[in-house]
C-alpha cells in the first residue's frame, strides 16, 4: 500500500514557477513508475509528465515539454514536477500517481493516486 501527498500548488503570476512535490509512505514507491496528471472541470484527466522507477527515463505531454521538469528522490520517497513559465491555460487540479510497472512511462496502469493540488494561474 502506497499512499501519495502533494503539496505545493497554489496561486501564480502568468509567467512564474512553481514546484509540486508528491511525498509517498510505504517502500515500494522506488519501484513504480511516477507521473503528474491535471484536470479541470469536466474535462478528463490528463497526463502531464512521467519518470521511470530509477529515474532514468522521462516522458513529457507537448503541452508542457520544454517548460515542466520531472524528477524523483527514492531516498526521500518523493516525487516533483517543477513548473516554468506557466500559463494561465496550466490551470488545474494536479494529481500524482504511481504505476506498478517501474518502466512504462505511458503510465498504462495506475495503482494509487494522490488527492490533487489546485493550481491557478492569473493573466
Amino acid at each position: 500500500q502506497v499512499q501519495l501527498v502533494e503539496s505545493g500548488g497554489g496561486l501564480v503570476q502568468a509567467g512564474g514557477s512553481l514546484r509540486l512535490s508528491c511525498a509517498a509512505s510505504g517502500r515500494t514507491f522506488s519501484s513504480y513508475v511516477m507521473g503528474w496528471f491535471r484536470q479541470t472541470p469536466g474535462k478528463e484527466r490528463e497526463f502531464i509528465a512521467a519518470i521511470t522507477s530509477s529515474g532514468s527515463v522521462t516522458r513529457y505531454a507537448d503541452s508542457v515539454k520544454g517548460r515542466f521538469t520531472i524528477s524523483r528522490d527514492n531516498a526521500k520517497n518523493t516525487g516533483y514536477l517543477q513548473m516554468n513559465s506557466l500559463k494561465p491555460e496550466d490551470t488545474a487540479v494536479y494529481y500524482c500517481a504511481t504505476g506498478p510497472n517501474g518502466w512504462d512511462t505511458r503510465l498504462r496502469l495506475v495503482n494509487y493516486w494522490g488527492q490533487g493540488t489546485q493550481v491557478t494561474v492569473s493573466s
